[in-house]
This record gives C-alpha cells, sequence and structure tokens, in this order.
C-alpha cells in the first residue's frame, strides 16, 4: 500500500510540475537550449499551462488533475482507487488528444466544429508541458490498473507496456495514418476514392507479363521475389559465417567479423557505386572479361540482378549479428549427449544444433526480407527500368506525377507483403520451446562441424570475403586518386577538403564536411543506446509477459521496419510539421525516427535470444524476493549481452547510413553525413564524397569496438581458467 501510495505521489508533483512550470506550447528555439527561461514573461507562448486557461478548451486538465489528487487524499490504495485512477487518465490523455487535433494554428481544422462552436483563437503545438502531462495521464492509467490487480499488481511491467503503446501510437501509427488519409483527399482537400481505385488494379502493380516500360513483371511480383531471394541468401551466408565464426578452426575468425561488419557501416549507394565501377557496362571487371572470353555481359548489372548482390552485401551483416547469439547460445551439453548416444557430428548438427537456431534462423530470414523490402539505394542506383515498390513510392510523391494515392496504395501493398511474412514465421515457430540455458551449469565446448559442412561453409565464407574486400578496395581506392575512373592519380585533397582544421588562433574545423559530422555523431551517440533499450525491453515484454493484444502490439513494432524510409520520412513530415505535434527542423524529429525506425532488429534480436532463456531463471528470481526490474537487470540483461551488442551497433550505424527517410527530415541546423554525401554526389564531387564515406566507416569501426568493451561478453560456462580458479578456492576451503 505504501509503495502505490509513493509512486502515486511522485506521478502528482509531476503533473504538478508540468502545468504549473513548464511552457504549454512549442518553443521555436528549442527546449533543451533553456534560451525560454529569460524570454517567458514577454511572450504569453512560453506560459505554462496555468497560465493559458484563457483558453477554455484547457478547463478539464486541471479540473481531472485535481481530481486524481483528491483520489489520494481520500481513498486508500485498491481496486476501488484504481477504477477512478485508470478513469481520470484515460479521461486527461483522451481530452487532450481531441483538442490537439481538433484546433489548429488558425483554429478548428474542421468546418463542421466551426459551424457548431463558432470562431476560435488557434493554438501552437504542444510542448513540454503539454506532453509531460499527457505522460503523467498515461502513467495514471498503469498504475490504476496495477492497483487493480492486472499482470498480478506489477506496475513495472504495466508501466512498460503503456509506455511503449503510447511511444508507437504516436511515432509509428499516427505518421502512417496522416499519410494514408491523403490517399482520399484531392488537391483541395475533399474526400475522394478515385486515386485509389485507380491505382489498387494498375497492371504496372500486379501484372505476371510484361508490361512495357515497367522492366518485367508487375513492381510487387519483382519486390517480393527480390525479398524472397535476398532474405535467404542473406539468412544462409550470416548462418555460415556465424558457424565458422563460432565452430571452426579457421585463422583470421576475428577479421571475418569485422569483414561482416563492412558492409552495414557503408552507404548504400556508394557499395552501388563501386559495383558499377566494377561490373558495370565500362566496369574494369566487365573489360578483363569481355577481354579474356570475348563475352558481351552488357547491362546485366541493372535491375534485379545488381540489386539482390548489393542487398546480399548490404544485408548479410545483419543476419550475422541476429545468428552469432544464437549459434553461440546452443548448449554443448546437448550436442555432448548426442554424440554419446553415437551419433556423429552430421547428425548431431542436422537434428540438433540446427534445429535449436530456428528461431535465429526465422527472424534473420524476416529481417532480410522487411530490409530488402524497405531498400531504396540500392534500387535507386542499380534499378534501371525495373523499379521496385521502394523507388515507385519515392517518385510517386516527389517525382512529376506526384500522385499520394499511388504512394498510399504502394505503401499498403509493401506492408502487405511484410505482415504476411511475420504471420508465416509465427506459424512455423508455433508454440515449440528452443531454451537450451537454464542456469545450471555448463562446461562442455560446443563441437566442431562435420567435414562435409565445414569444407563448402569456409570455401562459400572465403569466396564471400574475398569479394567483399575487393568491393571495400574499391571505394578506399576511390578517395585517394583525384577522378575515380578517368584519372587515377594519388592525392590527399579530397580528404583536406573535408576535413581540414585551422590551429592558426586555436582549433577551427574548417573543413566543409565538420558541420554534418559532429551533427551526425551527436544524433547517433543519443538514438543508438535509446533503440536498444526500447527494442529490448519490448523483446522482453513480449517474451516474458502475456497480456491482451499482445500480437497487436508485436504487429505495430513491425510497421516502422516495413516501411520503406522515404514514406517514414513524408509520414513523419505530414504528421509533425504541424499541431499539435510539431517537431520538424529538430534533432529530435530524427533521434525518434531512429529509434522507432531501428527498434524491430532489437526486438527481433533479442525475442530470439531470449527465446533460448529458461523461463525457470526469471522464477527463481521473482522466488527470492526479487522485484521485475532488479530481475531484468541482474538475471537477464547479462545473458543477452550479444543482443544488446547487436542493436547498439545496428541502430548507431543505421543512424549514420541511412538516407531514405533523413533525406526529408535533415535541415539547415540538422544536417546527416549521408544527406551531406548526397548533395556532393549531385554535385559531382565523388572524390569528396568518398572520402567522407571512407572516415565514417573509420570512425564507425572505432565506435563499435568501444561498444564491444562496454558491453562486454555473454559467459555461460566455466572456461579452463575459471575453472582453475574455483578449483583453487575448494582446496583453500578445505580445513587442514
Amino acid at each position: 500500500m505504501q509503495r502505490d501510495n509513493r509512486r502515486l505521489d511522485v506521478l502528482l508533483l509531476a503533473a504538478l510540475v508540468c502545468f504549473v512550470l513548464l511552457p504549454w506550447y512549442h518553443i521555436r528555439g528549442g527546449f533543451f537550449g533553456l534560451g525560454w527561461v529569460a524570454d517567458w514573461r514577454s511572450d504569453p507562448d512560453l506560459w505554462p499551462g496555468i497560465a493559458q486557461l484563457s483558453r477554455f478548451w484547457l478547463w478539464p486538465l486541471p479540473i481531472l488533475a485535481g481530481a486524481a489528487v483528491a483520489l489520494r487524499l481520500l481513498c486508500p490504495a485498491g481496486r476501488p482507487r484504481g477504477t477512478l485512477l485508470l478513469t481520470i487518465g484515460a479521461l486527461g490523455l483522451a481530452w487532450m488528444i481531441v483538442e490537439g487535433l481538433s484546433i489548429g494554428l488558425r483554429g478548428w481544422n474542421w468546418s463542421l466544429l466551426e459551424a457548431m462552436f463558432g470562431d476560435v483563437n488557434g493554438q501552437p503545438a504542444f510542448g513540454a508541458g503539454a506532453v509531460g502531462l499527457g505522460l503523467c495521464f498515461a502513467g495514471m492509467i498503469a498504475f490504476g490498473l496495477a492497483e487493480r490487480g492486472a499482470l498480478k499488481g506489477d506496475a513495472f511491467v504495466i508501466g512498460a507496456i503503456t509506455l511503449l503503446v503510447f511511444l508507437v501510437t504516436v511515432f509509428v501509427l499516427y505518421p502512417l495514418v496522416s499519410m494514408f488519409t491523403g490517399a482520399f483527399q484531392d488537391f483541395r482537400g475533399a474526400f475522394t476514392t478515385e486515386g485509389v481505385r485507380n491505382n489498387i488494379g494498375d497492371p504496372q502493380v500486379w501484372s505476371l507479363r510484361c508490361v512495357t516500360g515497367s522492366g518485367g513483371c508487375g513492381v510487387a511480383w519483382r519486390t517480393l521475389l527480390l525479398a524472397v531471394c535476398t532474405a535467404t541468401g542473406t539468412t544462409a551466408l550470416g548462418l555460415a559465417f556465424a558457424l565458422v565464426a563460432t565452430r571452426t578452426g579457421m585463422p583470421f575468425k576475428k577479421g571475418l567479423r569485422l569483414l561482416t561488419v563492412l558492409p552495414i557501416i557503408t552507404p548504400p549507394f556508394v557499395i552501388g557505386l563501386s559495383l558499377i565501377l566494377m561490373f558495370g557496362r565500362a566496369g574494369f571487371m566487365t573489360e578483363l572479361i569481355e577481354d579474356v572470353t570475348g563475352w558481351q555481359l552488357g547491362r546485366w548489372l541493372y535491375g534485379l540482378t545488381g540489386i539482390w548482390i548489393a542487398q546480399m552485401l548490404s544485408f548479410t551483416p545483419i543476419a550475422f549479428l541476429v545468428l552469432i547469439g544464437v549459434v553461440e547460445g546452443v548448449s554443448p551439453s546437448m550436442e555432448e549427449a548426442s554424440q554419446t548416444m553415437r551419433a556423429g557430428r552430421w547428425r548431431t548438427f542436422r537434428k540438433v544444433s540446427l534445429p535449436l537456431m530456428a528461431p535465429g534462423l526465422a527472424n534473420a530470414f524476416l529481417i532480410g526480407f522487411i530490409e530488402s523490402m524497405a531498400d531504396f539505394g540500392n534500387p535507386l542506383v542499380l534499378g534501371g527500368s525495373g523499379g521496385v515498390l521502394s523507388t515507385e513510392i519515392f517518385f510517386a510523391v516527389v517525382g512529376a506525377q506526384h500522385d499520394p494515392a499511388r504512394a498510399a496504395v504502394l505503401a499498403m501493398i509493401l506492408l502487405c507483403f511484410t505482415l504476411s511474412a511475420f504471420l508465416a514465421q509465427r506459424l512455423w515457430l508455433g508454440r515449440r520451446s528452443f531454451a537450451t540455458l537454464s542456469g545450471k551449469g555448463d562446461g562442455g565446448r560446443h563441437a566442431h562441424l562435420p567435414r562435409r559442412v565445414a569444407v563448402p561453409v569456409i570455401a562459400v565464407v572465403a569466396g564471400w570475403s574475398v569479394f567483399t574486400i575487393s568491393v571495400y578496395g574499391m571505394i578506399m581506392f576511390g578517395g585517394f586518386v583525384r577522378v575515380w575512373g578517368l584519372d587515377h592519380s594519388l592525392t590527399l585533397a579530397h580528404f583536406e577538403r573535408a576535413f581540414s582544421i585551422s590551429v592558426t588562433d586555436g582549433i577551427a574545423w574548417t573543413g566543409v564536411a565538420w558541420n554534418s559530422f559532429w551533427t551526425t555523431m551527436k544524433i547517433a551517440l543519443i538514438a543508438a543506446p535509446l533503440t536498444a533499450a526500447v527494442g529490448l525491453l519490448t523483446a522482453w515484454l513480449i517474451v516474458r509477459q502475456r497480456f491482451p493484444g499482445r500480437t497487436a502490439f508485436e504487429f505495430a513494432l513491425m510497421l516502422s521496419f516495413a516501411i520503406p524510409g522515404t514514406v517514414i520520412g513524408i509520414s513523419y513530415i505530414s504528421a509533425f510539421n504541424l499541431p499539435p505535434l510539431q517537431m520538424t527542423g529538430t534533432a529530435l524529429i530524427l533521434i525518434f525516427c531512429f529509434v522507432f525506425r531501428n527498434m524491430p532488429v532489437g526486438v527481433r534480436g533479442g525475442v530470439a535470444a531470449m527465446a533460448q532463456l529458461d523461463k525457470s531463471l526469471d522464477e527463481a528470481s521473482m522466488t527470492l524476493g526479487a522485484s521485475s526490474p532488479r530481475t531484468l537487470r541482474k538475471v537477464i540483461l547479462p545473458l543477452l549481452r550479444p543482443a544488446i551488442l547487436a542493436a547498439l551497433v545496428y541502430s548507431f550505424v543505421r543512424a549514420i547510413t541511412s538516407i531514405s527517410a533523413v533525406i526529408f527530415l535533415v535541415s539547415a541546423k540538422y544536417n546527416m553525413a549521408t544527406a551531406y554525401i548526397v548533395g556532393l554526389v549531385e554535385n559531382g564531387e565523388y572524390g569528396v564524397a568518398i572520402a567522407y564515406s571512407t572516415v565514417l566507416i573509420v570512425v564507425m569501426i572505432s565506435v563499435i569496438g568501444v561498444f564491444q568493451l562496454l558491453v562486454g561478453e555473454r559467459r555461460l560456462r566455466r572456461g579452463p581458467g575459471n575453472a582453475r580458479k574455483a578449483a583453487a578456492r575448494r582446496t583453500e576451503e578445505v580445513p587442514a
């Protein structure tokens, strides 16, 4: 009871601070800069909510907050108070949503309301005070459910679910709804279904026969075929790299780990440019093959083949990052038990090890499928006349046709494909258990791969590694020559132009790339831990908790990952350019975009890794009196270090290398590296663009190494050194 009252006191105090002290409306100069403190008296828009009560639509908020205070003072903790607290929180949050969407800068947003209530003064977008009070009302909902006994009264679990539902609604569902409503409006804003009807049955989308000018079959089937091929190939290659890194004696395995990360830390169009210079119509490999064999290769690279190769280079590291923790998590004792029962290494691998990797394989396939569907950079560079859904959506929005209805229809088709893949994965895994870590000691070691598996796997990994090194050799080479493809005389001029430093009167960052570089590093370092935290917390809730709507919640999380970055960027612009939430041109819109765009990788990696942790670990901790947050922090997270590292690495790298969403959200003040590099490419400054990309690759490798040191490795069993220390301690404990 006392704990319930203490946390409610903290929540009510926070609501009081939000309404009485913090600015209620949006501050153009930014809240965290604190420049508004000196000007708040002279600018009414900077006043807190208590000073804005001349706007009658704010009156219900202090009334509801006061009712919550009275409830705390007059009613003891329990089910009746929980019901009333839940009602107050739901009413307060609903009222804020309704009034925020109804009243804009110029008054009512809908003519019907204007006819019913007359003219009203407009209001700016919500600020820190309004957002904080909205979160407090959401907290009242969570605490009310806890006092009613939901989920055994665990306030931490209910609060985490409520917060995530709130965030997913605001930053995933709301932008999509804002964008899709544009599909049913004409240029004057009137409701119409003509655009949707014209595009949903377009033969260029669904035809199974060649369509003139479409580059082959319908764009929907081309995209689906490409996604299946990419997901299959990246999952197989990712598993091969994971097996070589953990189950073979192949030398240079640490170098292989680094090599698998390299493609993911490179802007995608750079890989496309390198492939063009190698295998394009005038590429040096194309000319070499034609000179030696006489074959005319032509433009084979431009189309689905070239896109598939580039996506294999780009997305295999994601599959590896998901699978490495799963492969390491297979208990050696189970493999030893199989061999003890006279099963050979091949049969043990096929019947024991591989089935236990099923969650990781399914998640790697799903991520590869969705990544291929949402990829924009590679198809833009290598697509030729055969576009895919992501590029078709982009040109439908920003091209000459400017058809938002077509963009919305194509985005819905893409969503159907990705959600179908998600459903298929769920049906395949079903309710089977793949737990291999039960908290008991395991002193075994992983068995090496059987020869019939090791030889082809090592050959494939070695061949792909040589190919990857060749591609990156071209990228590195391009930064040190004057004109890539024409004048190959060596120079450092591109690096000097991008990253020069003057020390005449102190340090001055005179290079043209420094501004976007520091902005990118700051935003990526903020977004990465937030993405990992939200993703792994969500994975823990999905795997370990049972609550109504859990499947729908998981579906909603995958939406941001399934939508192309171009659509995400446009939907964020349409949702957050006007009240009630206005964030365009700020760093916050970039951070939130990265967090909710990249969070599903942390979720899928966490789900795959947590599927191997027996629930008895949680139950034992709870039996010993530990709370849910302490169990999560002390028991679960130390065993999820590979998943944590994967989430940190992926979110940090994607925050730096993303282009499709970022290009719509950057501003003069907050310009990201990829958007700046695209500008360099458009201006023909390929050398500076490649030099900038090279520096980014080096920086990302360094930061990934720091993440590895900070997170550490998961310790599942005693190594030889630890075993000797334990034996020495036992010897010392024996009485003389």
